[in-house]
């Protein structure tokens, strides 16, 4: 190998000068600290306030009652996931023997019907005399006060409660009433997780958000659904973090845009991807690059011409 081509391995022996690292930290944390003061005293804070119950059932009280109603008639998006909640089969995403989502089987058992609609109200003061008919009737009975009920909301002018015909739904009108009140009322939202410290535990309350289609507008309005940008760590922080496009952008190409489990492909793809990059400086030829494709010569030019002047 030539004197030019391992410089890169010889010992400096350039100019050298002192440089205080502590000193240059502190002069950085005062500047930066001086700036994110000054700069959220004038624009304030970039994130925006967490979405709850009340602010749904508020503006999109017919959206509400839709949900609640799938909920109490298990055919929600969540009484259906799978692993963690519950044990619905051929629920989860596999390939081949691979199914990851079920690994650790149900460890968050959520009951739509009892956790998000049921539960709640049973914590009322009074709670309401629909709850004991809905528990004494049978799963046939139930299963169609929901399908009915569910079947009118659909065909009411804008999905207006109110605005629905008179019919055999049961004690689900009622139910579904009594918990939109609750919700307005702001109530709901700890109901919903056991009563748990705000922030700590959110669990049944963003499956609850996430079911219906209130939610999933926020979403498409900040570019976060699947054939939009797809993830960002926290709302109001668009366009999100570069390390995250290497997972949204599979999801835009075929054949993973029509893949019923392009999740666990994609995560699979990543997974192999990272490994690979793990072990690039194992990998013969692969750590030759660098030197048969010397791009890191142009940005120490000077270096190198001065060693070889």
């Amino acid at each position: 190998m030539s004197r030019g081509a391992d410089l890169d391995r010889q010992p400096w022996r350039g100019a050298v000068r002192e440089y205080d690292l502590v000193k240059e930290l502190v002069y950085a944390l005062v500047v930066v600290g001086v700036l994110t003061v000054g700069l959220a005293a004038v624009f304030g804070s970039p994130d925006e306030a967490p979405v709850t119950l009340k602010q749904w059932a508020t503006a999109a009280p017919s959206d509400f009652v839709a949900t609640a109603t799938a909920e109490l008639g298990g055919t929600s998006e969540t009484a259906g996931y799978g692993p963690p909640y519950n044990g619905t089969q051929g629920a989860s995403q596999t390939l081949g023997p691979i199914d990851l989502q079920s690994l650790s089987g149900v460890r968050l058992p959520v009951d739509t019907a009892q956790d998000l609609v049921l539960g709640p109200l049973e914590t009322l003061p009074q709670p309401p005399a629909e709850v004991a008919a809905w528990t004494g009737a049978t799963d046939q009975q139930r299963s169609d006060w929901t399908a009915a009920y569910a079947d009118a909301l659909s065909k009411a002018p804008d999905g207006d409660p109110s605005q629905v015909p008179s019919g055999d739904y049961g004690p689900v009108p009622a139910l579904d009433g009594a918990l939109l009140a609750m919700a307005r009322s702001g109530s709901l939202d700890a109901a919903l997780d056991g009563g748990a410290s705000p922030g700590l535990d959110r669990t049944r309350e963003v499956l609850f958000l996430g079911d219906g289609q209130y939610f999933q507008g926020l979403a498409e309005d900040q570019h976060l659904t699947g054939d939009q940008w797809g993830m960002m760590n926290e709302t109001g922080n668009y366009p999100g973090q570069s390390w995250l496009w290497l997972f949204s952008f599979w999801y835009q190409i075929p054949p993973f845009t029509g893949l019923a489990n392009a999740d666990l492909v994609i995560t699979l793809i990543m997974a192999l991807l990272t490994i690979a990059l793990m072990l690039v400086p194992f990998i013969p030829g692969v750590r030759s690059l660098p030197r048969i494709i010397p791009v890191h010569r142009l940005i120490w030019r000077d270096y190198y011409r001065r060693r070889r002047g």
